[in-house]
């Protein structure tokens, strides 16, 4: 029985990694804009809010705020999508990289802090689908030549 993906697992491998696009994407945004309130929350003592006293969206001291606090939002928004994130990024390390790779648990590690260093996850988004495209024309290939063998 032969380890890693087989060409049967060709679709189930390019629906994984469109679902991966689009949550590294999504999480590379919110990581972003979690960023951005650790800067204003941290460094300067103000939260992001939306519809306070102070207008439509404005940096108010934390204490103070009274309208939609965009900065808690952020911050539980992110961790669920980083779990999202972690959850696709488990399901192609499942399909497409473990047996294929002889580092594949590493693999996956590396691609996780896509959702902890920005715009790490822009360029797996990048990435990753150039190496599982070389993987299926391998699998593809593979096929072929058994076909012909045969």
């Amino acid at each position: 029985m032969a380890i890693g993906p087989q060409p049967r697992d060709i679709p189930l491998i390019t629906r994984t990694v469109s679902i991966f696009k689009v949550s590294s994407v999504v999480t590379g945004i919110f990581l972003l804009g979690l960023v951005v309130m650790m800067v204003t929350r941290y460094g300067f003592g103000r939260d992001i809010e939306l519809g306070g006293e102070s207008g439509f969206l404005a940096l108010t001291p934390i204490d103070t705020l009274t309208g939609f606090n965009v900065s808690i939002f952020l911050l539980t928004v992110h961790g669920w999508l980083y779990v999202l994130y972690l959850a696709c990024n488990f399901v192609l390390w499942r399909v497409v990289y473990l047996g294929s790779v002889p580092w594949a648990f590493l693999r996956f590690l590396w691609i996780a802090m896509g959702g902890i260093v920005p715009f790490l996850s822009f360029y797996f988004e990048r990435q990753v689908p150039r190496e599982v495209a070389a993987i299926i024309a391998h699998l593809e290939s593979s096929t072929e030549t058994a076909g012909a063998t045969a």
